[in-house]
């Protein structure tokens, strides 16, 4: 029998030869937001993965966007000349296509990184101030957001079309925009985060205003056929938060708006909620199978993702389109290989690897 997960794809004009994608991981790495050496491995690395498309973890496109001083940005030409040079060094050496998820950290920017201590930045650690929908910090102890002008407004989506800009002179195969984990868009879509009484607050049709008018302007600019999504939370597991089925409504208004696809997590929306994230394997897949069958555009699905099997079933049972790996992915690099080992599917390997491969290497039988 042939296998679901890799079998082809098409989003837009863009072809892919599978069902898996390495989903964006943020590496906190980054000097000003400008790529470095360990992008350039971390990323070569993946593309050689065996996924058909590997996503570029969440990229700022302001610098007082970013979640951390380590976070990538594209909104300087250092940002993006360095950039550059990582998007053709893995096309080089690498197979996968190449995307981009384009952020803005909103109220939980200003934060250390994770290994600091993942907290908002304190007086003696260069914090800087921050926006949002609402003046309503991320959780104790984070910093208070300012509630965001029209003015405001106006500049960050402006900064979005800049980074979009930049994406396409790179030579992204697609972008992606974030509007999931409490971040920027996001924050503006939940009642959680947005408490505003004006025009972009209250219905869900005022929440999305502003990020409607980002999605406008960025498919003002992105040509047609190249994929536009968004990696949307299917539920913020909060009393009074979004459901599953306000993740409908918004995925039928981003169609609306010309996305071509939906990358389904959850989650992240303020501290008080990260405990009631279920942590079961493929907790997200029922909400990307509803939002698939009821707004009727392509999903992709993120979250406890780990065996091939698991894949497989998931693309089989018409459950989401793709499928997202993160930390398998950083545990096994070269998932996609094994998975077509134990799915009788094909990966392109690099020649210098051929070796390794099932048809040359009768190790490859006798592994796990």
């Amino acid at each position: 029998m042939s296998s679901a997960l890799f079998s082809p794809l098409r989003l837009a004009d863009l072809d892919l030869a599978n069902r898996i994608v390495v989903s964006p991981m943020c590496q906190y790495s980054a000097n000003d937001g400008v790529a470095t050496d360990w992008h350039m491995t971390h990323l070569g690395m993946l593309a050689n993965s065996g996924a058909s498309l590997l996503v570029v973890e969440a990229t700022h496109v302001e610098r007082s966007g970013r979640i951390t001083h380590g976070c990538l940005g594209l909104y300087s030409d250092a940002c993006e000349a360095a950039l550059e040079a990582v998007v053709a060094h893995c096309r080089r050496i690498g197979r996968a296509k190449l995307a981009i998820q384009l952020s803005h950290a909103g109220r939980k920017a200003s934060a250390q990184r994770p290994w600091e201590g993942g907290k908002a930045l304190p007086p003696g650690e260069d914090p800087w101030p921050t926006i949002a929908p609402s003046a309503t910090a991320f959780g104790p102890g984070w910093h208070i957001p300012r509630a965001m002008s029209e003015d405001d407004m106006a500049h960050v989506r402006d900064c979005f079309v800049a980074a979009a800009k930049r994406a396409l002179r790179i030579g992204f195969d697609a972008v992606e925009l974030h509007f999931a984990h409490g971040y920027l868009l996001h924050g503006f879509v939940s009642p959680v985060s947005n408490t505003r009484i004006d025009a972009y607050g209250g219905s869900l049709d005022g929440r999305m205003r502003f990020p409607l008018e980002v999605v406008h302007a960025v498919r003002a600019v992105i040509p047609r056929g190249m994929p536009l999504g968004a990696r949307l939370t299917g539920s913020d597991w909060l009393d009074g938060g979004l459901t599953v089925e306000d993740a409908v409504a918004v995925a039928k208004l981003l169609k609306r708006a010309g996305l071509d696809y939906i990358d389904v997590s959850s989650g992240g929306v303020s501290t008080q909620g990260q405990a009631s994230v279920p942590r079961t394997p493929g907790y997200n897949v029922p909400l990307a199978e509803q939002i698939r069958r009821e707004a009727g555009m392509p999903t992709r699905v993120v979250g406890l993702i780990v065996s091939p099997a698991q894949a497989e079933a998931i693309v089989a049972e018409g459950r989401a389109d793709m499928v997202a790996l993160a930390r398998a992915l950083l545990d096994d690099p070269h998932w996609g290989w094994h998975a077509a080992q134990a799915l009788g599917g094909e990966v392109a390997y690099p020649p210098q690897y051929l070796r390794a491969s099932a048809a040359l290497w009768r190790g490859a039988k006798l592994r796990g």
